[in-house]
């Protein structure tokens, strides 16, 4: 671990940044260009910001990297997971992938996708902790179950390749993550995979492994989404969908200003605000106590928001 490992990491991040960007853009199939905007961070570090809106498939996508560094409170650090002490105070060095698409269909499900590494170090410079962290997840509007299982077995495919331990432990890690608490427990979608923390030794591997498993994590959609899109991008829907998918991204804010981690510590280091809330839809709605007839495609997605085991 070291400035040159470092390096290696801030490529591939570039590199997946490059690789989701087109991906976006060919599933989009509208011919509207991304929409990129280069930021400095005052503290240290910037980042790349690619934003499409009005597409003929997505509403709104945006896929963003960013390397920032500077000082961290350590109260905050510990919330982070980090291993310092609570007197602290500690140096922060993070970059990352972060994209979030929302289709214009109810049809086709919104999905997120977030790779990241974190140093963390003492005032002189000297690293004393190093993790990775990260995941993807699938938020359906309409009940398709054969879309979650293609989604979530593709997800295990992947982890499996690395170690067989990943798919279970993180498919359950991100069923209790995503959840809206203050909606009864409510899960934001079908879920997939999350995980942080990875330090050199989890699961008897070393850093350069795992930094090889969250690469192929930061590229999984191509294959885990892409199939989905194009199986559902001409299903037909009315006003009743469409209204549907409203609440249910009202739900998908509710969780991203409340609950998420990476909102918060976005927040709190003063990232530019325009990225930290880029995950949020163009449109969303917050309907008086809904409630949905027994049967119907609406009671329907409710249930299927509860954890499965979609591999089996």
């Amino acid at each position: 671990m070291g400035a040159e490992f470092r390096n290696r990491v801030i490529s591939s991040i570039e590199r997946l940044h490059h690789q989701a960007t087109d991906l976006i853009a060919e599933l989009d199939r509208g011919g509207v260009a991304f929409r990129e905007d280069h930021w400095e961070r005052e503290g240290g570090g910037g980042g790349v910001s690619r934003m499409l809106t009005e597409g003929a498939t997505f509403e709104k996508a945006g896929v963003n990297r960013s390397v920032v560094e500077g000082v961290l409170a350590p109260q905050l650090a510990q919330r982070l997971g980090a291993h310092v002490s609570a007197l602290e105070e500690a140096r922060f060095f993070v970059t990352g992938l972060s994209l979030v698409a929302h289709p214009r269909s109810p049809m086709v499900p919104t999905v997120h996708l977030n790779v990241r590494y974190f140093e963390i170090a003492d005032p002189s410079g000297e690293i004393r902790d190093a993790w990775f962290g990260g995941g993807t997840d699938l938020t359906p509007t309409y009940p398709y179950p054969e879309d979650a299982v293609h989604f979530h077995r593709t997800l295990k495919t992947a982890c499996d390749r690395h170690h067989p331990s990943f798919y279970p432990r993180f498919k359950t890690w991100c069923d209790h993550y995503f959840v809206n608490t203050h909606r009864s427990e409510e899960r934001r979608g079908v879920g997939g995979i999350f995980f942080d923390n990875l330090r050199a030794g989890e699961a008897g591997l070393c850093l350069e492994r795992l930094h090889a498993f969250v690469a192929e994590i930061g590229s999984v959609l191509s294959s885990a989404y892409g199939p989905i899109v194009e199986r559902r991008r001409h299903t037909e829907y009315g006003e009743r969908e469409r209204q549907f998918q409203l609440a249910r991204r009202g739900r998908y804010v509710e969780f991203n200003l409340v609950h998420d981690r990476g909102t918060l510590f976005g927040l709190q280091t003063g990232a530019r605000i325009e990225s930290v809330l880029m995950s949020l839809p163009p449109l969303a709605a917050w309907p008086p106590s809904p409630a949905y007839a027994p049967g119907s495609f609406e009671a329907r997605l409710l249930e299927m928001l509860e954890p499965r085991e979609w591999v089996q």
